[in-house]
């Protein structure tokens, strides 16, 4: 992938995503193998403890595995929409300042579009490692996400 595809990802996520304008998420590195996303330090961001919401740390982690999924899968979005299935977070430590999350492709790609060809809904993960400025790991999240065929019955999700 380009770097120009890589950044239109990210351009696209901020246009379509009313989520990731709100935080001002930006987009550090977007290939179809990982995902850096940053969420900037801003006091109306912040918890009752001084570091970012939950909830904003959710968000930064899903848009960054969504990015992953988009530069791994964008060539199949005409006959496949990607949706997350579901996700875990585990907060492990408090998170001060901006946060990064580093989105990994849990799956080869190529077995994800294999899956596809061969008529099924695939599922995959995407680890990511959301870390604040020092280097510590203050969370982790997996988000399982699918491919559904765009001629399927809708289904939840």
């Amino acid at each position: 992938m380009s770097e120009e595809s890589a950044a239109s990802i990210g351009d696209a996520l901020t246009a379509s995503v009313p989520m990731v304008r709100t935080l001002g998420l930006e987009f550090l590195h977007t290939s179809a193998e990982r995902a850096e996303v940053r969420l900037p330090d801003r006091p109306e961001y912040r918890n009752h403890v001084g570091g970012p919401h939950a909830g904003a740390m959710f968000t930064l982690a899903e848009s960054a595995s969504g990015a992953v999924v988009l530069a791994a899968f964008g060539a199949e979005l005409p006959r496949a929409v990607p949706l997350a299935v579901r996700a875990e977070i585990a907060y492990k430590k408090l998170a001060r300042g901006s946060v990064t999350a580093t989105a990994s492709l849990g799956r080869p790609a190529e077995e994800v579009v294999a899956d596809l060809d061969a008529g099924r809904r695939p599922e995959f993960p995407v680890a990511v490692t959301l870390t604040r400025a020092d280097g510590a790991v203050t969370g982790e999240m997996t988000v399982i996400w699918t491919l559904r065929p765009n001629d399927a019955a809708p289904q939840g999700g």
